[in-house]
């Protein structure tokens, strides 16, 4: 058992990376070499001005009118965003890893408070299944990648969860954590989580569109 855990946690997870890296990568530089072919327009009109106004007022939270008209997505939404990247880079055993592993370090979060901010990314998990399920607007559009993705973020922390409190059979946790965070971060780049990607290009171009070409605002 020792020889599986030193797997994933040895090759898998390098592969893991790699493949992350190279597909994000690959994803960016085809993103902008198929937008200078099919819509070139998009960086002549694109304007860093427009663009960071932009994402001032998207980044604060209830600041757009898009927002507002949403309040309990907008909160969970910020949450989850946040936390998904906060708790996995601060967690001590994480740390500890890249410690062991590459010789550096940085400060972490107390256990106690990690392990609550996990369990509010489980509820935020909970939350977009559930809005998935019952508003039949969101339903309409939600396909397989979506279920996979939120599925795949909601095992990871949750079996994080219950390895910490040894809620189970631990070792099962463990590795399910361990496979299901490796899974996740390589299915960002060809996955609906590319989003992760594009996100601040898509802003980029609607702000740049509004702004620079129809002068009005985007938010």
């Amino acid at each position: 058992m020792h020889t599986f855990y030193d797997f994933i946690t040895g090759p898998l997870l390098w592969i893991s990376f790699l493949v992350f890296l190279a597909g994000s990568v690959y994803r960016l530089v085809y993103a902008y070499m198929e937008a200078k072919r099919r819509d070139q327009f998009v960086l002549v009109y694109w304007s860093w001005k427009h663009v960071l106004r932009s994402m001032a007022h998207w980044l604060v939270p209830y600041n757009t009118m898009r927002w507002r008209t949403t309040p309990v997505l907008t909160a969970v939404t910020f949450v989850f965003h946040i936390l998904i990247f906060v708790v996995p880079i601060f967690l001590t055993a994480h740390v500890m890893l890249f410690n062991q592993w590459l010789g550096i370090s940085w400060p972490t979060l107390p256990e106690a408070v990690a392990d609550i901010l996990a369990i509010v990314v489980v509820l935020c998990c909970g939350y977009f299944i559930w809005r998935r399920w019952a508003t039949p607007e969101v339903r309409y559009v939600t396909g397989w990648q979506d279920w996979f993705m939120v599925g795949t973020v909601l095992v990871t922390f949750l079996s994080g969860v219950l390895a910490y409190h040894q809620l189970g059979p631990y070792q099962i946790m463990l590795y399910l954590h361990i496979l299901a965070g490796e899974a996740f971060l390589v299915m960002i780049p060809f996955t609906r989580a590319e989003h992760m990607l594009y996100g601040l290009f898509m802003r980029g171009y609607i702000a740049s569109e509004f702004g620079a070409v129809r002068h009005c605002k985007d938010w």
